[in-house]
């Protein structure tokens, strides 16, 4: 009878930060097929004009890669997030760049997560250009890319998913 009254609301809809400084590119046209093609998940991609990469979301920190190439965050609503810095950066193992979490943390929108030396990712990898992706996707409602071109890091909403 009272279980409507106490029960806690969910907040199904989680709105994506950029996570770098950049231009926005479409995920379809990053020249790594397993991008490209979706084949991790759906997102978007950014050529970062800095090398400061931050939270997109609250929420916690479910991954980081030995190489400190990409970070996963899951959100309160259950969607997680993979943060690939560069293409390619796995073979610089972990030259370039500086961790700042671990698997546990919590993080809140604009944390940073990952300081990256662009032009050692410009020398030794083939791309700085850093895909944001949701890799559960089978667990998304709607994934609604916003039309934005250049954004800022933890201001500019990229996605909204629920």
């Amino acid at each position: 009878m009272f279980g409507k009254l106490f029960k806690k609301k969910v907040n199904n809809e989680v709105e994506l930060f950029a996570p770098v400084d950049g231009e926005i590119i479409p995920l379809e046209e990053v020249p790594d097929p397993v991008f490209s093609e979706k084949m991790m998940g759906d997102g978007i991609a950014i050529k970062p004009s800095n090398g400061k990469v931050v939270s997109p979301v609250d929420g916690d920190i479910v991954q980081v890669f030995l190489t400190k190439h990409a970070v996963g965050v899951k959100a309160g609503n259950g969607a997680e997030i993979l943060i690939h810095i560069g293409l390619e950066t796995v073979a610089l193992d972990g030259e370039g760049f500086t961790i700042y979490v671990k698997e546990g943390d919590k993080v809140k929108k604009g944390d940073v997560l990952v300081d990256v030396d662009l032009s050692v990712v410009s020398e030794k990898a083939s791309s700085t250009i850093t895909p944001m992706l949701i890799t559960n996707m089978s667990d998304i409602e709607t994934l609604d890319k916003q039309n934005v071109k250049r954004v800022r890091a933890s201001e500019d909403v990229v996605i909204a998913i629920k």
